[in-house]
């Protein structure tokens, strides 16, 4: 299929957009995909921006399939989409979806994953949700495979028992793939966070209107603010989601609360402030962090350099560290700016800056390696 989008971070056009990548079509990957022994998985959602890259992540990595169902509202079913060579009819989400499936991927928000969710489960389908729905249910584990592999232990495949399991918010996601292999060795006791957040982690239509809104300011109109009540391009502004009573928003308390429950220490103080930024994909975050025991900062160069799916760019002399740019459709969170935090004593206290692809690692690659673990 031709590409139609016409700029290169914009992922609400990947419904139209084939990547090059022989892997995906090749004899090999179709034989991969439909081996009779591998799980037969569904996609919830898969006509939005993070679907779509479920299934960009699927075939990157060659996750194993013997079926797979395209689901969404009924406003987009019967839509058509090819995915490895071969053509698929959107269906619409029923609770007669899930019979058969072992493995669904869900990213249509929160209400859809409450009302489908449990129904799955029932159906005896391991549910890994993408939305905010059951990330802070105890019994339900809240996993990035890098960190907390262990709180998925005890559910399997082949059991004909359905499980739910949570994908982390993009932001908590990013911070702690470079946070936790330090807090292994020198146990974070405060860590505050300061987020720099694109477009793409309000969907394809934020992503849209900032594209619209740049265009139409450099043309001297009144921006169009349909997404957001106020201008997004040339601006940036506290992060859109609804402000609680305590004065923080829902999205810094959720880098809160998950990364107590993800570390598995309800002690561990983090405060976080949350901003949009006018970037259209991948989070940037500043991250101080405050030690139990010291921790000098070449040995923190080192710890990250052998992090799984991080990667340090830190080049003082160049002034080069990592940008949202560059991490845009890539897998790995990269960090930088590793300094010793001068106001501390002790090699007690250290900053960081991260970057990381909202939709990839922050959504659907983090929720596809959750299932490469059920495998």
């Amino acid at each position: 299929m031709a590409a139609v989008t016409h700029h290169p971070f914009l992922s609400s056009k990947l419904l139209q957009t084939t990547k090059p990548n022989p892997i995906r079509i090749g004899p090999t990957a179709v034989r991969m995909s439909l081996q009779e022994t591998a799980p037969s998985l569904a996609v919830v959602g898969v006509t939005g921006a993070v679907g779509q890259e479920f299934l960009s992540v699927l075939s990157d990595r060659d996750f194993p399939f013997r079926s797979i169902k395209m689901l969404a509202s009924k406003r987009s079913s019967g839509k058509r989409l090819t995915f490895q060579g071969c053509d698929y009819t959107v269906e619409e989400l029923t609770a007669d979806s899930f019979d058969g499936v072992d493995i669904a991927l869900f990213s249509a928000g929160g209400s859809i994953s409450k009302e489908f969710g449990p129904v799955a489960v029932e159906r005896g389908t391991i549910v890994v949700d993408n939305s905010s729905a059951f990330r802070m249910e105890e019994k339900v584990p809240l996993v990035i495979p890098e960190v907390n592999p262990e709180a998925m232990d005890g559910i399997k495949l082949g059991t004909g028992k359905g499980a739910l399991i949570a994908n982390p918010n993009c932001s908590t996601i990013i911070c702690l793939m470079a946070a936790t292999p330090l807090h292994q060795r020198a146990k974070v006791q405060r860590m505050v966070v300061s987020t720099y957040q694109a477009a793409s982690g309000a969907g394809a239509a934020a992503m849209e209107e900032l594209e619209l809104q740049t265009r139409e300011v450099l043309e001297g109109k009144s921006p169009t603010c349909k997404i957001f009540k106020q201008q997004y391009a040339f601006n940036l502004f506290s992060h859109n989601a609804p402000v609680l009573s305590n004065g923080y928003n829902e999205e810094e308390m959720k880098l809160v609360k998950e990364t107590r429950k993800i570390w598995n220490d309800k002690n561990v103080k983090v405060t976080a402030t949350c901003i949009r930024v006018p970037v259209m994909r991948a989070h940037a975050e500043s991250i101080n962090l405050q030690f139990e025991n010291p921790l000098d900062e070449d040995t923190a160069r080192n710890i990250l350099k052998n992090a799984p799916g991080v990667v340090v760019i830190d080049d003082r002399a160049s002034n080069l560290f990592p940008t949202p740019l560059e991490v845009s459709n890539k897998d790995d969170v990269a960090v930088g700016r590793i300094r010793c935090d001068v106001s501390q004593e002790g090699n007690h206290g250290l900053e960081i800056f991260v970057c990381g692809d909202q939709i990839r690692k922050g959504a659907a690659l983090n929720a596809v390696q959750i299932a490469e673990m059920l495998l």
